[in-house]
């Protein structure tokens, strides 16, 4: 865009003095009297003022305590409790309606949390009780204390892979069962502490480095990760990778097509085609929603009963007992978890080793977390808050460790058919905890028969709809630059893994931005005929320029990373503009004015640079003018006294008639 030079920060005179000055204006053909504006300075602030007033914009952009303002001590601490449990402030306008919903994709979720639970368990080389257990308290915690509506909390296999693969590599979980058990505990407490700490000290702008695009390509390239996942359910196979890039799995799904069971794909495709089949409905007509929410639960039951009546006569379909028979499970106790606060570990020599473990799970699993929340929240707009996040997952995962639970975060499976089943609020969550409860009391037989194909068809049917290809296309008509780090994000998580496919497009964002901070936009402007207004030449072709003028705009703040670069810039478009003059034999070059309306910030390299191209210009015959400088920008140029109050302005009109003026001989 161009710059519109006559935005007005203070109308006042330097100094106070209230004199004006005539001059004409070469861009108009009459002569005109106009009042010359001097810029003025800031309001003075001590520099305890200005550090207070940044770290407040930097740290608490949302200002969290306006809430409380002019409040009697009753309001505040309703208004506390709010902020601390997001519940307490949406749960007064809780409805029947929203319960109905929230309850079948509790249940739809809970039937996937089981399973899931026990696997994942098994991935971090943990007894499968615990993977259950860690699908009870963390969703209970979290419907407590997290914002998010759609986030489906539990373990993760990320994490739990991550941590059986660091703790086994120095504690044996076969030969030293219960010090792994320990070491398990105290890295979740070191993971949520971690994970608390970031979000208390308001470093959730960290995770703002998480774009859209990015989001986009995470959500396409974890949607088909997940989905050939479930290829190991859907085909029968036995014996499958535990590795998530594209490559392996699809070696491990071709190196045992011995083990494909035609009576699991007949059931898994017909299942699938039935779960896609009212997916669509359901998005042709948004009535019939019901429809679509009601699948994935119905075709659970469907599929168990089915299983159940027909296992006599068919052996190749792979079912829940057969993976996991109760021998394996364990003791089932009555009640809550059992504690575990007396088995965490904070001395000993593998103290070290639980604490790495611990903070690379956390940002593992606090990275997926919030980056799944945001993605469901963006397709639903509203706001997760990143900060607030960091807390309810930290808080959440310590309360976990003391709760023989293990790591756990949003699941972007779970949260997919969370969404998919119609969730609104976190009740689901609620109703997940609670179904959980009653099956480890009560209801693990009946899940026996559940057939793995069911939960991989109901996975799929969730994922395949994140795959958003209209956005990706948006990106490449909009942003290139956007486009690549959406395509890195993709092929990242495709074919690397999911943190570092976002951290390499984490990286690509961050080279945009150092782009742009490096190699800022500069512009030749022109004035509209018959006004005041100067745009860019290359963009307004009504704009002309004016005689003996070159009036440059910087649409960037001036730093040391650019300051070499816009100073070789500017001395070039003096270059180019006095070789066009002397081709087309035009007024000879006086002035150059730099309109700094866009420069936002300045540094001591900066304001060298400045001095070094007056010098520069000077030794040319030539004058250099700035005008609009921002208050933080005028503030240090005023204190380095590199420039006169003849070369500020507060508009470009102003300065072309002043200097216009200037020129013309005084009768």
């Amino acid at each position: 865009m161009g710059v519109t030079s006559d935005r007005v920060e203070y109308v006042c005179r330097y100094g106070g003095n209230g004199t004006t000055t005539s001059g004409v204006n070469v861009s108009i053909a009459a002569e005109v009297t106009m009042e010359i504006h001097s810029v003025c300075l800031p309001p003075k602030e001590s520099t305890f003022q200005k550090l207070k007033h940044r770290l407040s914009e930097i740290f608490f952009p949302d200002d969290p305590l306006y809430r409380f303002k002019d409040q009697t001590w009753c309001k505040k601490l309703v208004l506390g409790l709010q902020f601390l449990f997001p519940i307490l402030q949406w749960g007064s306008h809780y409805d029947l309606n929203l319960f109905k919903s929230d309850v079948v994709s509790g249940l739809t979720i809970a039937s996937l949390a089981i399973p899931q639970g026990i696997s994942y368990a098994q991935l971090a080389n943990l007894p499968p009780i615990i993977g259950l257990y860690s699908s009870f308290v963390p969703p209970l915690m979290y419907s407590l204390l997290g914002s998010s509506r759609h986030l489906a909390v539990g373990p993760v296999s990320i994490a739990s892979l991550v941590m059986g693969t660091m703790l086994s590599e120095k504690v044996s979980p076969v030969q030293h069962p219960t010090l792994y058990l320990k070491l398990a505990f105290t890295a979740t407490f070191f993971a949520g502490l971690f994970q608390a700490s970031l979000g208390f000290l308001r470093l959730g702008l960290v995770i703002d480095f998480l774009s859209k695009a990015t989001l986009v390509g995470f959500m396409a390239g974890a949607a088909i990760i997940v989905s050939l996942q479930q290829l190991k359910g859907l085909l029968g196979i036995v014996h499958f990778t535990t590795k998530m890039q594209l490559i392996p799995v699809l070696t491990s799904v071709f190196h045992h097509t011995k083990e494909w069971s035609w009576e699991t794909i007949v059931m898994g495709f017909s299942f699938l085609l039935l779960l896609l089949t009212t997916r669509h409905i359901s998005m042709k007509k948004p009535k019939l929603f019901w429809i679509s929410a009601a699948a994935p639960l119905t075709s659970v039951i469907l599929s168990t009963l089915l299983v159940f009546l027909i296992k006599s006569k068919v052996h190749g379909i792979s079912i829940f007992c057969v993976c996991f028979p109760l021998s394996q499970i364990g003791h089932l106790q009555k009640g809550l978890n059992p504690t575990s606060t007396n088995m965490l570990y904070f001395n000993g020599q593998y103290l070290a080793l639980a604490i790495k473990t611990g903070i690379v799970t956390g940002i593992l699993s606090l990275t997926e977390g919030i980056a799944v929340g945001r993605t469901f929240a963006s397709l639903k707009n509203y706001q997760v808050d990143g900060n607030k996040e960091m807390m309810a997952i930290g808080l959440m995962n310590m309360a976990s460790s003391c709760t023989s639970c293990y790591v756990t975060t949003g699941s972007f499976s779970r949260s997919a058919v969370n969404y998919n089943a119609g969730a609104q609020t976190a009740v689901s969550n609620i109703v997940l905890a609670g179904t959980v409860l009653v099956t480890l009391l009560f209801l693990m037989p009946l899940f026996y028969y559940t057939p793995n194909v069911i939960l991989a068809a109901i996975i799929i049917t969730a994922v395949i709809g994140l795959i958003d290809y209209k956005a990706a296309y948006k990106l490449w008509n909009v942003d290139k630059l956007d486009f690549l780090a959406c395509i890195c994000s993709f092929f990242g998580v495709l074919f690397i893994s999911v943190p570092l496919g976002l951290g390499i497009a984490v990286g690509v964002s961050v080279f945009k931005i150092l782009l742009h901070v490096t190699r800022p936009n500069t512009l030749v402007l022109g004035n509209i005929p018959a006004t005041q207004i100067y745009q860019s030449l290359n963009r307004y072709k009504e704009a002309s320029r004016v005689p003996s003028f070159l009036i440059l705009a910087i649409e960037s703040p001036i730093y040391f990373a650019n300051s070499t670069y816009l100073q070789e810039r500017l001395l070039r478009w003096v270059q180019e503009e006095e070789e066009r003059i002397k081709a087309n034999h035009e007024s000879t070059l006086k002035c150059i004015i730099i309109d700094m309306t866009s420069v936002t910030a300045i540094d001591t390299s900066g304001i060298d640079m400045v001095c070094e191209l007056k010098k520069m210009l000077e030794k040319r015959s030539l004058v250099l003018v700035l005008v609009n400088p921002v208050g933080s920008v005028m503030e240090k140029m005023h204190r380095s006294n590199i420039l006169g109050t003849n070369s500020l302005f507060l508009t470009v009109g102003e300065a072309v008639a002043d200097i216009s003026a200037s020129w013309k001989p005084q009768p």
